[in-house]
């Protein structure tokens, strides 16, 4: 990570909007992603080890491809690179995964208490109504901001700044939650504060540290509702 700045307080009696991650926090599909990117990096001749690409996975393509192979973002190769692997991501790995323990749940008492939920994500437009419908959550969502929607992909604040732009909200009315570092720098750098999850992958605390509160999965979170930071705006 770079340049995180530090994280805004804890979310206060405002809150009403929660902006939501998909892969990695209401969908297992991380290391999905990261198998459709080494495929799709062997199509065009970077052979590169899953091990390497899965600790990228949260950020857009326009850091990860960059990272891996040195390719300008912006170019033809980077493009097809990235649309290769939407494909095989659409076509092989999605019908496989299953969603985070307890992410319907969660998003149905979150709604019952009176918040407003938007999706804040780096995923493309059209893979996130899959994802969420995959996730079996698609109907509890009325806004998603994509990276169809920012300059730049998490870490930086642009996807973050959409989705409040989209929900009408303020950050100081908001949290995100995610399951990477990458997610937490992304709110902190938009003045949101953010809740992690470790479901992600990222079971090391220490990458998590400058979220308010870290959680195991939606279902932890839940469990502990009452005394987690969002317990500051519930209404009901």
């Amino acid at each position: 990570m770079t340049g995180m700045t530090p994280t805004p307080r804890a979310p206060g009696p405002a809150l009403r909007t929660i902006l939501l991650d998909i892969d990695g926090t209401l969908i297992d599909s991380n290391d999905a992603h990261a198998r459709a990117w080494v495929d799709a990096l062997r199509t065009h001749g970077y052979v590169i080890p899953f091990e390497e690409v899965r600790p990228l996975i949260g950020m857009g393509g326009d850091k990860l491809v960059p990272r891996l192979t040195g390719l300008d973002p912006e170019s033809s190769e980077a493009e097809r690179l990235g649309e290769t692997r939407s494909t095989l991501f659409l076509e092989r790995e999605l019908p496989t995964l299953r969603p985070t323990k307890g992410a319907r749940a969660l998003l149905e008492q979150l709604s019952s208490k009176g918040f407003e939920l938007v999706i804040a994500t780096s995923a493309k437009a059209d893979e996130v109504q899959a994802l969420l419908e995959q996730a079996g959550v698609a109907d509890l969502i009325p806004l998603a901001s994509s990276s169809d929607d920012a300059d730049r992909s998490k870490p930086d604040p642009d996807i973050v700044q959409a989705a409040l732009r989209m929900s009408g909200s303020l950050a100081a009315h908001s949290v995100m939650v995610g399951d990477t570092p990458y997610d937490v720098e992304a709110a902190g750098r938009a003045r949101v504060p953010s809740i992690a999850l470790r479901c992600g992958g990222w079971w090391d605390d220490d990458a998590l540290r400058a979220a308010t509160a870290i959680y195991d999965d939606p279902a932890d979170l839940l469990a502990r509702l009452r005394e987690s930071p969002l317990s500051a705006g519930m209404r009901g």
